[in-house]
């Protein structure tokens, strides 16, 4: 059986389980692509090792590409399609995962200030529209394709409430807006609309050319200048700058930081943020809360009202 059909196989039994399998899928298909139309079978370790390695420096996605194979060559083997996996069994040392990253208000108003980079090589419309896009996923912290997979349908600009459908978890979720983003999506939306919209308002709410919305891929480059242009780079003892999906970390330390400064039962809060978020479980949300030092300044201040006797926590 070639390796082709196998991964057509593996994905149809994954999501008739019920999951999604979009990146790993697109993955898989590579791998397929790479190693040419040849029988499981006859897939040699230095061809894996090739595809592993990649041709730069060795990052996380090593494994992740490791993951994923494996449970490939695992529905191989119980089905009888090949006898042994061709995985190493020693794995090379990866850079440890970047640390999440979270943004000064200063930083997020240089990051926008720096849209206007984007005037170069793009449409007029897209430096508004990527602003527009950074006010969304630090106002919200949805997730970058979330946010790229929404249509002007699912922005209720007067109940304020933006459906996000098909998430990372295959749950639909209602995510409340403040007035201020409210105002920003109602500037962005009339811009939109003397676009193309083809399907109306099942149109992308983030499309600046032609019916199509923006690409995840797009979307990173375009950051990777507005970055640059904002001055933000690598934290010290980083290796690598902060990135787009830091706006989402930084939405969730900015609301506990709130939340303290306000004097709110932040343990009780949390589960709140976490269905937020659309997180599973609150062990989610929790990695997300780096000890920053505003956030460690506001819970040393809660502790200290608590201790005078202030607070009446439990």
């Amino acid at each position: 059986m070639t390796l082709a059909d196998i991964v057509d196989a593996y994905l149809t039994r994954q999501r008739s389980l019920g999951m999604r399998f979009d990146s790993a899928g697109q993955l898989l298909r590579r791998f397929s692509r790479e190693v040419g139309d040849r029988q499981i079978q006859e897939i040699t370790p230095d061809a894996i090792i090739g595809f592993l390695n990649g041709g730069g420096v060795l990052t996380a996605t090593w494994a992740l590409k490791y993951r994923v194979l494996t449970g490939l060559y695992k529905f191989a083997i119980s089905r009888g399609y090949v006898d042994g996996s061709p995985l190493p069994i020693a794995m090379p040392k990866l850079p440890p995962q970047q640390t999440p990253y979270v943004y000064s208000i200063d930083e997020l108003r240089r990051l926008l200030e720096a849209t206007e980079i984007l005037q170069v090589g793009h449409s007029r419309h897209v430096p508004a529209m990527y602003r527009t896009l950074l006010l969304l996923l630090y106002g919200t912290g949805i997730r970058i394709g979330e946010a790229l997979s929404l249509t002007l349908q699912d922005v209720d600009l007067v109940e304020r409430i933006i459906t996000v459908r098909c998430t990372k978890f295959f749950k639909t979720r209602l995510v409340p807006i403040g007035p201020k983003l409210t105002g920003e999506l109602t500037a962005h939306i009339e811009r939109r609309s003397l676009l193309p919209m083809p399907n109306g308002k099942a149109s992308p709410l983030f499309a600046s050319r032609g019916t199509r919305g923006w690409s995840y891929p797009r979307v990173i480059t375009m950051f990777q200048h507005v970055r640059g242009t904002a001055g933000i780079e690598c934290p010290i003892s980083e290796p690598r700058p902060p990135r787009l999906h830091d706006l989402r970390h930084t939405a969730a330390v900015h609301r506990v930081v709130a939340w303290y400064r306000s004097g709110q039962d932040v343990q009780r809060l949390l589960p709140q943020l976490a269905t937020y978020l659309g997180h599973l479980d609150i062990r989610s949300t929790q990695r997300y809360l780096q000890m920053t030092p505003e956030l460690l300044q506001a819970a040393s201040q809660r502790f200290a009202q608590y201790a005078r006797g202030d607070g009446h926590e439990e």
